[in-house]
């Protein structure tokens, strides 16, 4: 297994990645409501067409897994550390890192 890191900081922000050898459009958001926090939307680059959009961004499972029909080549978890809390919209992208994990052949 091989993770990458996602480029985050703990601010909304839209950005071009390629993940497994795919563009796509990324924008994390905060939602300040209570029980909100970090979602994610996913578009393609070119166009801003929604492929995902909403995913909240959550400890403990794969963002990706209830999508393995869209191949996007990996898995996508919110690593913590040692604890499984949520990110807050102080920590996203340091402590709370968002990893893209493909296998070690992939």
């Amino acid at each position: 297994m091989r993770a990458y890191a996602i480029p985050l900081t703990p601010t909304p922000q839209t950005f071009n990645i390629s993940l497994a050898n795919k563009e796509y459009l990324l924008t994390v958001r905060w939602n300040a409501a209570p029980e909100g926090g970090w979602w994610l939307d996913i578009s393609r680059p070119d166009n801003g067409e929604p492929i995902l959009h909403g995913l909240p961004v959550v400890t403990g499972t794969d963002l990706l897994g209830p999508f393995g029909y869209l191949d996007f080549g990996g898995s996508l978890v919110c690593y913590s550390g040692a604890s499984d809390e949520a990110p807050t919209y102080e920590n996203l992208g340091i402590g709370n890192d968002l990893l893209f994990v493909v296998s070690a052949d992939g």
